[in-house]
């Protein structure tokens, strides 16, 4: 594999998947103005290993394994979202936030709807932070215990915030803002189309706004169509 990628131009590798973009960012390397030369090359340049590039760039690109995460335990399911889709959101923030920036300092007097995209994204970066801090915090931990007690016949004390429901309906509010407010973003970017004068970070930026929006979209379906009623379900099963 690093034969393969070693003589390929690194802007190449990022033409035909963006994904790897987030790999170069890491490493240094700019793939957009000095994406014209080899992977070997940029490398050398960045005084960055070769096959810990070449390794890095093939993990960003393994398909997920399709899984069927309505068996899974409330437990399993939480690990699940917070190691898979909270991790991915904590991940792909400050890139998303410097590639906007530099889209709307750079191409904004031409395409001034960057300057609303960047806004609505970093407002978006803000709530979803800190709507994934409560759900850590507060209710994923009550929603362990209910299904440890259950397991073990024990009983549980009730939460502080009265009925489960109450945290559930908040983070389902939550939900809806910052689903719409990437409708909102796909609708400026019309459906994160880069424009003719768009560079390749241009591309990459719309495309990891694509992913991010797809993301969310399953980030939020596992919870309110799947963890969401099963853990009211069981809360309901424990407070007759």
């Amino acid at each position: 594999m690093i034969k393969e990628l070693e003589n390929r131009k690194v802007g190449a590798i990022v033409a035909e998947n963006f994904k790897t973009a987030k790999v170069f960012t890491q490493y240094g390397i700019d793939f957009c103005c000095k994406g014209g030369i080899s992977l070997k090359e940029a490398c050398s340049k960045n005084g960055v290993d070769l096959q810990e590039v070449t390794e890095d760039l093939q993990k960003a690109t393994v398909l997920p394994e399709e899984v069927h995460y309505i068996d899974f335990g409330l437990s399993q399911l939480i690990d699940h979202i917070i190691v898979t889709h909270h991790q991915y959101v904590e991940n792909a923030i400050p890139a998303l936030k410097a590639y906007l920036q530099k889209l709307a300092t750079v191409h904004g007097e031409r395409h001034p709807e960057l300057f609303r995209i960047r806004d609505e994204f970093m407002a978006a970066s803000d709530a979803l932070t800190a709507h994934m801090k409560k759900e850590e915090l507060i209710l994923f931990p009550y929603v362990k215990a209910m299904e440890e007690a259950e397991k073990s016949g024990f009983s549980l004390s009730k939460p502080h915030f009265g009925h489960i429901d109450n945290p559930i309906h908040m983070m389902e509010d939550e939900h809806e803002t910052e689903g719409e407010r990437f409708r909102t973003i796909s609708e400026l970017s019309e459906g994160y189309k880069t424009p003719s004068d768009g560079c390749q970070t241009y591309r990459v930026a719309f495309e990891m706004l694509k992913e991010f929006e797809s993301d969310l979209h399953t980030h939020i379906h596992l919870e309110n169509n799947i963890l969401f009623p099963k853990a009211s379900e069981l809360y309901a099963q424990m407070n007759p």
